[in-house]
């Protein structure tokens, strides 16, 4: 069992065996997160998750949630005296924003403006690994198209990119106005979009999610795919796993994500024997019925091939390079602490020898 951990100190990755018990998961959740009680949450929005309510020697393969694949959210339970305090100190406005698209933080409503200049928490900028060779393809001659990964480009957007090409017009004009919304549904949701599920407090999570060097992941398809009713679906190239948002909705768009980029596939009309897809992107098929799930299967298929051209980066063990001080450290916690520690946040993949 492989899941992902996001805690106050930062997100990190856990990995048990098939035959790991309740017990087995609360050790590894104490040792990668250093906190001994703790509340656990997963999916988004954040569900409870009632460890307690188990046996510590039931195996996690036989709970009523499969935990394998999941992003756990560890929330530290304080004593009730210093929770009082805690609240007291931070307090926020949570006012619910208004409706506006613009690309300054200024214009939602409930944002309180910084008193004073501080050095604010941002993700590491890596360099993704760039695909050799021509993006595979593959026929759907039953459907008279084939089936196309349509690359984004490396913006930090790529999320926003490759949703807004799905269903909406894509353009640069889309990104700035679903950055707005992200921000304004976690404005108006606080007891969702915590400090602790966003790993920084809401108002600065909200600023920083509507710059231009800010990526989305996991919990802005949450937001996505519920406000424009549609499900997303999110491949892994690495693990070929799928991970559904507003999962259920009558109609469905496809993301490729490989480590630290989305992409999007999309059906393209094209000629017998439809190995090649000579249209335009005008005339794609990017969205598809909710029940359609043979196109889910090729979608796989179709990630299967990148996944054999390596195109996915390595989060959690590759090696990266620091491009300002040079050094290199492996997987992305120790990245993390490095950009925090000197405050350098350009950083690469490199190739190491075995």
């Amino acid at each position: 069992m492989r899941a992902r951990l996001r805690a106050p100190g930062g997100a990190s990755t856990i990995t048990l065996p098939d035959s790991a018990t309740v017990e087995d998961l609360l050790l590894a959740i104490t040792e990668k997160t250093s906190v001994a009680k703790f509340d656990v949450k997963y999916g988004y929005p954040p569900q409870p998750l009632l460890l307690e309510q188990y046996e510590k020697s039931q195996a996690l393969s036989k709970l009523d949630v499969k935990l394998d694949g999941e992003s756990l959210t560890i929330s530290p339970k304080e004593e009730p005296a210093a929770s009082e305090a805690t609240n007291k100190g931070t307090e926020k406005s949570t006012k619910p924003p208004g409706d506006g698209s613009s690309f300054s933080f200024t214009n939602v409503p409930g944002f309180e403006q910084p008193q004073q200049a501080e050095k604010q928490k941002r993700p590491v900028a890596l360099s993704r690994k760039t695909m050799e060779g021509d993006a595979p393809e593959l026929p759907l001659p039953e459907r008279g198209a084939t089936l196309v990964l349509r690359v984004m480009p490396d913006d930090n957007s790529c999320l926003f990119r490759a949703f807004g090409t799905a269903v909406l017009p894509g353009d640069d004009k889309s990104m700035p106005e679903l950055r707005s919304l992200v921000a304004s549904t976690i404005q108006s949701e606080p007891t969702t979009y915590s400090k602790v599920v966003l790993e920084q407090a809401p108002d600065e999570y909200c600023r920083w999610i509507q710059t231009a060097d800010a990526w989305g992941g996991a919990i802005e398809m949450g937001i996505l795919a519920k406000h424009f009713d549609i499900e997303i679906c999110s491949i892994d190239v690495q693990s070929l796993r799928v991970d559904k948002f507003n999962e259920g909705a009558s109609t469905r768009c496809i993301l490729v994500y490989s480590g630290i980029h989305y992409d999007t596939i999309v059906q393209s009309p094209s000629e017998p024997p439809h190995t090649k897809a000579n249209n335009p992107p005008d005339f794609d098929k990017r969205v598809w019925d909710g029940d359609d799930d043979d196109i889910l299967i090729r979608a796989q298929e179709l990630c299967r091939k990148l996944q054999e051209k390596h195109y996915f980066t390595d989060t959690g063990g590759m090696a990266i390079k620091c491009n300002e001080c040079g050094v290199v450290v492996y997987g992305e916690g120790q990245a993390a602490g490095h950009a925090t520690q000197l405050g350098h946040y350009d950083m690469a993949e490199v190739r190491t020898a075995k």
